[in-house]
């Protein structure tokens, strides 16, 4: 059986389970799902990213403005005969947090599931 230390919130195993080191702003559903289409993609239009995801305009596009906020995406806002289009990517702070984010879940998991 593995005890947990009573000073920290680490298994005699390693594995940390608190949840103030997972990122809030990645830790949505809508973010966390847009950030791995993006990071799988390397970029993609608002419709296409709606679309893979499953969000409807309104919600998808306050998560992704959230995104932006923190640096994680950038927004190239342009128009294809007079209709506004949003092209998105992942930035390089994006990608980073993004790793650190998949790290921290994990460590989460029991090393044997």
């Amino acid at each position: 059986m593995v005890k947990s230390t009573k000073k920290d919130n680490r298994l005699d195993d390693g594995r940390d389970f608190d949840y103030k080191r997972l990122d809030k702003v990645i830790h949505s559903r809508i973010r966390f799902a847009a950030l791995c289409y993006l990071d799988a993609v390397n970029g993609a239009s608002f419709i296409e990213i709606r679309d893979r995801i499953g969000a409807t305009d309104g919600n998808l596009s306050v998560h992704m403005r959230k995104l932006e906020a923190a640096g994680y995406v950038f927004c190239d806002k342009t128009f294809n005969r007079r209709v506004p289009l949003s092209l998105y990517r992942i930035t390089q702070k994006g990608r980073e947090a993004f790793a650190v984010y998949k790290t921290d879940v994990k460590d989460f998991f029991s090393p044997f599931a």
